[in-house]
Parts: structure tokens; C-alpha cells; sequence
């Protein structure tokens, strides 16, 4: 792989001159794929560090003044789902051998079910998704 000029990027074309460019022009396609996806995972990432922070403030306050709003309660219960779902899917992925491949599996299968295994930030219908 060449080196561009002028840039940290490397070039992927290294069937340019052979008949092999569509493989080249999937490799493209793939690696641009990648991206994408790892960029709406960390977008979603910095929201669900967000709302965890909020949701900390929250009980922090239940705890030192012991009410809080029922605004605030239902964000507080909803962050505690997101975060235990978060678990819920980290943990075995650290854990268990293979779990990159299951668990795309078993998120999908749930999805048709109608469960959401995901955190709200990592819903494509979340307002909070779209955010940075």
C-alpha cells in the first residue's frame, strides 16, 4: 500500500493497473462502511455519557434532598435501563470467546421480536442519536 502525499491515509488501490479494480472499489466500499458504522457508535457513546452524567446529577440530588420531579425520575429510571443494557451487552462481549459474532446475531433476532436489547442512544429514532 502506497503512502498518499501530504496525508496519514493510505492508498487502497493497489489493483489500479490490473483487471482486479472491482475488488479494489469493494474494499473502498467496505472500509467506508466501517467508518460510518464506528462513527455512529461513538456518536452514541458521547450521548449515553452524557445522559448517564445527567442522570448522576439527578440522583445526587434524590439523595441529598430526598424528592426529586417525576421529569427527573422517569430520565433517572430510563438511564438505569440504558446502562444496564449497556452491561448487558459489554460484559459478555469482553467475556465470552465468539461474542462479536453473537451478539449482532441476538440483537437483530430480538429487534424482530420488538426488543430493544440496544441503549436509547444507539435508537435510530432517538432525537438524542442525531445530536453531538
Amino acid at each position: 500500500m502506497d503512502k498518499k502525499p501530504d496525508s496519514n491515509e493510505y492508498e487502497i488501490d493497489i489493483f489500479k493497473n490490473t483487471s482486479n479494480i472491482d475488488f479494489s472499489e469493494k474494499i473502498k466500499i467496505k472500509r467506508n462502511n466501517v467508518l460510518l458504522i464506528f462513527r455512529r457508535v461513538m456518536i452514541g457513546l458521547r450521548t449515553e455519557t452524557r445522559e448517564t452524567k445527567q442522570a448522576t446529577k439527578i440522583a445526587i440530588k434524590y439523595i441529598s434532598k430526598g424528592s426529586i420531579t417525576k421529569e427527573e425520575e422517569f430520565e433517572l429510571r430510563q438511564q438505569v435501563y440504558d446502562v444496564l443494557k449497556t452491561l448487558g451487552i459489554g460484559v459478555p462481549f469482553a467475556l465470552i470467546p465468539g461474542a462479536s459474532i453473537l451478539i449482532p446475531i441476538l440483537i437483530k433476532v430480538a429487534q424482530k421480536k420488538g426488543i430493544n436489547l440496544l441503549p436509547s442512544a444507539f435508537d435510530d429514532n432517538s432525537k438524542d442519536s442525531v445530536d453531538n
